[in-house]
């Protein structure tokens, strides 16, 4: 699936799943339980010990599923996108706007969405050439951000991440969001094993997006 394609599937799915975890082994249980409860975007955060090993098995696991996205989050520099690229992230996410980034992953084209918090931020991602402006930290603006940077850059694709719940993922939709990226709110369940709980909170995620009641 080249950048184009995972792009299309990201403005159809909508959501992204970030997963931040205490080791490997629940980096790859949530990372399950996301899956099973529909999210089809997972991004694996550097913060994880192990994080690059988790995108590797995950992409060899899911190398013959084209449903499910894996990805790179809270990548910093150049040096750490391109290891996440050659494990075998499909896209980069990052939390702050890195020119350095931007540019490997176009060496490599995979689809980089780095983050910003002003119209000046924003605007310069648009004419770096990012492929998806995260709008971080999310919690701090509110839904109706959107909708003002839109103003100003129409031509602008936007995802917040941070602050991003299933009693607001659908306001942050309707305000003009490409996708909406999701960690916390989604994998607390994960904090005592409940994993269950992990699904239960994805499909309701899901649903939201999707328009359902």
């Amino acid at each position: 699936m080249d950048k184009i394609e995972i792009l299309s599937k990201l403005k159809e799915e909508k959501i992204v799943a970030v997963i931040r975890a205490k080791n490997k082994e629940q980096g790859l249980k949530v990372s399950e339980a996301i899956r099973k409860g529909g999210i089809k975007f997972l991004e694996l955060t550097m913060t994880v010990p192990g994080a690059l090993d988790i995108i590797k098995e995950l992409s060899e696991q899911y190398k013959d599923d084209k449903e499910v996205v894996i990805g790179a989050g809270t990548v910093l520099d150049a040096e750490t996108a391109r290891l996440a690229i050659l494990a075998g992230a499909k896209f980069v996410v990052s939390p702050s706007l890195s020119p350095e980034v931007i540019r490997m992953c176009h060496r490599y084209r995979v689809a980089v969405m780095p983050g910003v918090m002003t119209p000046t931020e924003a605007l310069h991602a648009l004419e770096l050439g990012a492929d998806l402006i995260k709008v971080f930290p999310g919690g701090a603006f509110g839904p109706s951000i959107i909708k003002d940077f839109k103003g100003p850059l129409p031509q602008g694709n936007f995802m917040p991440s941070g602050g991003v719940s299933v009693d607001n993922a659908l306001e942050w939709i309707k305000n003009g969001a490409f996708a909406i990226g999701t960690g916390s709110s989604l994998t607390s369940g994960a904090q005592t094993g409940d994993y269950e709980a992990v699904t239960k909170v994805a499909e309701q995620f899901v649903t939201i997006v999707n328009g359902e009641k």
